[in-house]
């Protein structure tokens, strides 16, 4: 059994994922509005948010982004019924883990809660991960290079973890997308190329070789240590 807090305005939207997620065995507690829900993930412990995108007062993305300023890491996922890509994206890049658009299955909402919270249970089993002279600190979300910290935005701090995971495997962009945007891969998309870009200029030292490999035509590796 997991404890979720539930943020959603909407009565009858929250009382169906509610109810779906007390079906699955869940503790389930509901707000209406994002200060409340703020003030309850801030002060209470959770396994698992849903948050609405729109919200009264504070909206959702502002919510995400204070919990995660706060170093608040318990999995959200966003829902919303804003389809296009840009606000999928907009969503996770504030912090959201995963991200949901209305009307959705109600199964498929617990089934991606769950899924949510047990990665966030394994990630948890290991708390720092290195490669190289690179550190990454989960539990503090906090990256080292050689001793010195280096600050990362939410997503490049999920791509970096992802690659260290999988540290000397080549993984394709395609994995990439789905794994750590958490939605099906669009060919056309240059997230991955931007955020790679952004990582390299962080994580590597003047005049020595990246620590993250571009493998032509399959995608790219860690080979840092």
């Amino acid at each position: 059994m997991a404890r979720i807090l539930v943020i959603e305005d909407d009565d009858s939207t929250a009382r169906e994922i509610a109810a779906e997620l007390v079906a699955h065995g869940h503790d389930v507690v509901t707000v209406d509005n994002g200060a409340t829900g703020l003030e309850r993930a801030t002060r209470e412990s959770f396994d698992a948010i849903t948050l609405d995108r729109m919200l009264p007062g504070m909206e959702g993305l502002e919510v995400v982004g204070i919990l995660r300023k706060r170093r608040v890491a318990v999995p959200v996922l966003m829902i919303s019924a804003l389809s296009d890509v840009d606000e999928r994206i907009a969503g996770l890049r504030a912090g959201g883990d995963d991200y949901l658009v209305k009307p959705f299955a109600p199964n498929e909402m617990a089934m991606r809660v769950e899924v949510l919270i047990r990665r966030h249970r394994e990630r948890a089993d290991v708390m720092v991960l290195r490669a190289g002279d690179i550190e990454l600190n989960l539990a503090r979300r906090t990256v080292n290079v050689a001793g010195v910290p280096v600050r990362l935005l939410h997503m490049e701090f999920r791509l970096l973890e992802f690659l260290m995971r999988n540290r000397g495997e080549t993984v394709s962009r395609r994995i990439i997308f789905e794994q750590v945007w958490g939605y099906y891969f669009d060919p056309g998309a240059n997230l991955i190329n931007v955020h790679i870009a952004r990582l390299r200029k962080k994580l590597d030292r003047p005049g020595a070789p990246s620590a993250i490999a571009t493998v032509k035509g399959e995608g790219y590796r860690l080979d840092a240590g």
